[in-house]
């Protein structure tokens, strides 16, 4: 429950992320800065919700946050850059889109990205701050949207089910089909399919 969050000071700003772990797609971020007097009943880590109680909230909180920005790093900056670099640049890219300046930054995981504003991380900070829970719930619907509309381009890896994550019906089908664009070169699996392909 909401309820058992920490709301922190006025002027914080959580951060979180969506799709670390994936073959495919961006890495998404979100920062978030909570309205004290309009507080979100129900924030908690996505992973923890339905589909459909995170996209109930995502609109709730995109209307009543003070402010908040989603933003991600590419397939490829993910491959040039490796993923941890890309998810600290979708981080800062997402903090310095939003449209007033936080006062603090609080950071889901043990990871700041190189930035200007006072910060510290929180392990599991999305399950105990609220602004965090709110990142991760903009992440993770923002990320899924685009998985769905890429499932509608590449039908055959079944995108919309697993949304990029390496399961046996997305490494059967990255097997029959060899990559798409927004396969990640440099994960493992991938890797080597595209290996295996190239030697037939």
């Amino acid at each position: 429950m909401s309820m058992n969050l920490h709301w922190g000071p006025v002027g914080l700003c959580g951060v979180d992320e969506a799709g670390r772990g994936p073959l495919a797609g961006p890495v998404v971020a979100a920062a978030v800065m909570l309205d004290p007097a309009r507080r979100i009943d129900g924030l908690r880590d996505s992973k923890k919700l339905s589909a459909a109680a995170r996209e109930r909230l995502a609109g709730v909180i995109r209307r009543d946050a003070l402010a908040w920005c989603v933003a991600a790093a590419s397939v490829e900056e993910i491959d040039a850059l490796n993923i941890l670099n890309a998810t600290l640049l979708a981080m800062r890219r997402a903090v310095e889109g939003l449209t007033r300046a936080p006062d603090d930054v609080w950071v889901d995981g043990n990871r700041c990205p190189a930035w200007p504003w006072r910060s510290q991380t929180v392990v599991k900070g999305d399950d105990k701050v609220a602004a965090i829970a709110a990142a991760s719930i903009l992440a993770k619907t923002e990320r899924d949207r685009f998985m769905r509309r890429l499932d509608e381009i590449y039908p055959v890896y079944g995108f919309a089910r697993h949304m990029g994550y390496g399961t046996a019906v997305h490494l059967d089908a990255l097997k029959a089909h060899g990559a798409c664009p927004q396969h990640r070169r440099s994960f493992a699996p991938v890797k080597l399919v595209i290996t295996q392909t190239a030697l037939f």
